[in-house]
């Protein structure tokens, strides 16, 4: 397996965590921050420029893990940079969002 197969699962599993937020407070109905807000990342958006942003990120994680490479559940290495990225995105996901909603 190539350098960058391992790459592109790292950042797969980084989009995988970010499409999380926005798809569950736009399936919600509430809005929330998005790059599209103004400004950007710190205003809110619609519930449906949430569902959408969540959405291509999940097409996103979908490409990066499943097709570039051959990503096998059964490969452990392969799974634990998965979830490394998803971590690593995820902390980094809840301090940014913990400054508004208090959860910091």
């Amino acid at each position: 397996m190539h350098w960058y197969h391992y790459v592109s699962y790292f950042f797969g599993g980084a989009f995988l965590s970010n499409c999380l937020p926005h798809l569950g407070n736009g399936i919600s109905g509430r809005p929330f921050q998005s790059p599209f807000a103004k400004p950007p990342g710190e205003g809110l958006s619609s519930s449906t420029v949430n569902v959408l942003w969540g959405f291509f990120n999940l097409a996103v994680a979908w490409v990066l893990i499943f097709r570039i490479g051959v990503f096998s559940l059964h490969n452990t290495c392969q799974v634990l940079i998965v979830a490394a990225g998803f971590l690593i995105m995820s902390v980094m996901l809840a301090r940014a969002f913990g400054r508004f909603h208090g959860g910091l």
